[in-house]
């Protein structure tokens, strides 16, 4: 369990095609310039239409934070491109599938499957044309029969559990501008059966410089001896993904479990 207290952030997401058996989740990943976000229909991966055409589009906005992230009116401006680009496609052909959709150093950009791109880029072009000459916007078409750019570029190298324990609270911080190569005080918080379990535990872990903030015993609980530790560090995906690995394996190993990390409010920025 993430503990946090965090404000929610709100995301329009009134460009997405969805129907009953959608699948849509997110994630933040860093590359090599920066942290990428991607919002993705898990459905295909499973189960893909013979849509054998990618078509990329993307606008850029200059109304973002410093990690690359557009604001709130910098999202609205992407919203408004990505519906237009929807409606547009629509029109050529209902045989399309919105996919995914890439934040990334201040662009957005929406990765469609189609049947036939026949007339796309013509109308895709006089679409930027007439509403977006004011931007940089971005237009990809490629035969793409096996799905690779789904495979390879949106759906995540690690998808275990201890990658996805921290992409909300991660997600959540890098739209609201936060930088995650900070390095910021991070407690996490575990529960052991008996308190020399914990004590096991702790004679360890203390040899890699994490620090004690508590210890409580809940006398209702079935692991009553609490335990909550911090440490400063980055909140890099892959690294917290790892962190968490090795933590959970540890306090399982002392017949405990780690119940997850958070980080105070102001820390956030």
């Amino acid at each position: 369990m993430i503990k946090t207290f965090l404000l929610p952030i709100v995301f329009s997401l009134s460009f997405f095609v969805t129907n009953a058996q959608d699948d849509w989740g997110s994630y933040v990943i860093e590359k090599e310039k920066g942290i990428m976000a991607i919002t993705l229909n898990y459905r295909y991966a499973l189960t893909k239409p013979n849509y054998k055409n990618l078509v990329l589009v993307g606008k850029r906005t200059n109304k973002c934070y410093k990690n690359g992230a557009p604001n709130a009116q910098g999202l609205e401006e992407i919203y408004n491109f990505s519906d237009a680009v929807a409606n547009e496609l629509n029109k050529l052909s209902k045989k399309n599938r919105l996919v995914g959709i890439v934040t990334y150093l201040c662009s957005g950009f929406d990765a469609y499957y189609i049947k036939d791109t026949t007339n796309v880029r013509q109308k895709i072009d006089s679409l930027y044309q007439k509403k977006f000459s004011n931007s940089k916007n971005y237009l990809v078409i490629k035969r793409d029969k096996r799905w690779d750019y789904f495979k390879e570029v949106l759906y995540p190298k690690d998808d275990s559990e201890n990658f996805f324990m921290s992409q909300d609270l991660l997600n959540q911080m890098y739209f609201e501008g936060a930088d995650l190569s900070i390095k910021r005080k991070i407690k996490h918080y575990f529960y052991f059966k008996k308190d020399k379990n914990r004590q096991s535990f702790l004679d360890k872990i203390k040899t890699v410089d994490f620090k004690v903030d508590s210890l409580n015993f809940k006398k209702e609980n079935n692991f009553p001896y609490e335990l909550q530790i911090h440490r400063e560090n980055e909140l890099y995906p892959t690294f917290m993904a790892e962190l968490t690995k090795v933590l959970s394996t540890f306090a399982l190993i002392n017949k405990g479990y780690y119940d997850g990390w958070g980080i105070e409010p102001e820390s956030i920025e």
